[in-house]
């Protein structure tokens, strides 16, 4: 068993013992508290089961009961557990969209049935959501290609010119999370530049299902293949498929060489940061954003009105001018993270350990350790 896949284990067992459920099992509550649903599309992901439990904690604190449940990527189940949620009386829901349309259906639901929802980190494409609480995705994408545009030297480098353009693999996350599109906007703003001078050539342009490790990386493989290996950046949209993408340069004796980006700043992003691979992550405080959606939650259900958040439509949010309507947004700030910074970035603030980050590194080539 892999590293990555133990801790996220220990992490689910540690949210179902918190919540009292197991992930997907219908839940029935006696307890007379008010319930609050959390409905997570998957607990694969590394952050969601820490986010999880960090709300569940918070809510159990402020005298809620909580049910949480995720869906394994599973469209018709996370609508099937939202369905359930309201039917044992959640008065509140937090929803992180396995597929913003798809769950539009339960979520409107819900809202009818008197149940306000908020759009967790994931947008809902419907603007019956009471609030979409997440991270600047357009500036993520932004500092995703920035990092590894500057690392490839631009502006400014004599090596890419219109004869020889630098050949860039464009890697999207899930087509089916919102946050995919906004990163990617993020992403163009920096790159189209360089595409239209001529200098950079986009050799492949993919997106991964599920924001998948094992897809990405076999994808990858096949990019290599096609292009015989002769790629010079990856501008990847998250750590998860970053680290997939890696194991296919690794193979061919391209990691480290290749610049790549991602975001999260997670324990192996980092890891894979300071020995020199992964280029650039973008770090999104989540210990911020879960106690804003418990916040925001608790002033729904006591009917009190939300402050500090901002009118989107939804035609902007996802650039599809089909979609009407507007959502009350809030989104919280980034940060690019380097070799150069991730020490005082990630590790100072705690939001990952000195061992997690650094672990397998030289001794000679370690930084000093945090005072205790």
């Amino acid at each position: 068993m892999s590293r990555k896949i133990f801790y996220v284990a220990i992490l689910v067992v540690l949210v179902a013992s918190l919540v009292g459920c197991a992930p997907k099992a219908a839940t029935t509550t006696t307890s007379g508290k008010t319930i609050v649903g959390l409905s997570f599309s998957d607990y694969a992901t590394e952050r969601w089961p820490v986010e999880s439990a960090q709300m569940t904690q918070l809510l159990q604190k402020m005298g809620y009961q909580v049910i949480a449940q995720e869906a394994d990527h599973d469209v018709k189940l996370q609508s099937d557990q939202i369905d359930n949620m309201v039917s044992l009386g959640a008065k509140g829901l937090i929803v992180i969209a396995e597929d913003g349309s798809a769950a539009v259906t339960p979520v409107e639901a819900a809202v009818a049935a008197g149940v306000p929802v908020i759009s967790y980190d994931r947008l809902i494409k419907t603007s019956k959501i009471s609030a979409y609480l997440s991270f600047d995705n357009v500036e993520v994408g932004k500092q995703e290609a920035l990092g590894v545009m500057t690392a490839l030297g631009l502006p400014g480098s004599t090596t890419w010119t219109k004869a020889n353009p630098a050949k860039v693999v464009l890697s999207g996350g899930s087509p089916t999370d919102n946050n995919a599109v906004l990163v990617r906007q993020g992403q163009m703003s920096v790159v189209q530049p360089y595409i239209d001078s001529g200098v950079v050539k986009i050799v492949a342009d993919q997106w991964v299902d599920n924001w998948d490790p094992a897809k990405a990386e076999s994808m990858m493989e096949n990019i290599l293949t096609a292009q015989q290996n002769k790629i010079d950046a990856v501008v990847a949209s998250n750590d998860g498929t970053a680290l997939g993408e890696l194991q296919a340069l690794a193979a061919q004796g391209l990691a480290g060489k290749v610049p790549i980006s991602g975001q999260d700043a997670t324990a192996d992003g980092c890891n894979s940061i300071v020995k020199g691979q992964q280029t650039v992550t973008v770090f999104k405080d989540t210990r911020l954003l879960a106690p804003k959606a418990v916040a925001m939650i608790d002033q729904l259900i006591k009917k009190q009105p939300l402050t500090g958040l901002t009118s989107y439509t939804l035609a902007i949010l996802t650039g599809d001018k089909t979609l009407t309507g507007s959502i009350q947004a809030a989104f919280l700030p980034v940060v690019q993270v380097t070799k150069a910074n991730v020490y005082d970035v990630v590790v100072k603030s705690g939001f990952q350990t000195y061992d997690n980050v650094y672990r397998g590194v030289p001794a000679d080539q370690l930084p000093p350790t945090l005072a205790p």
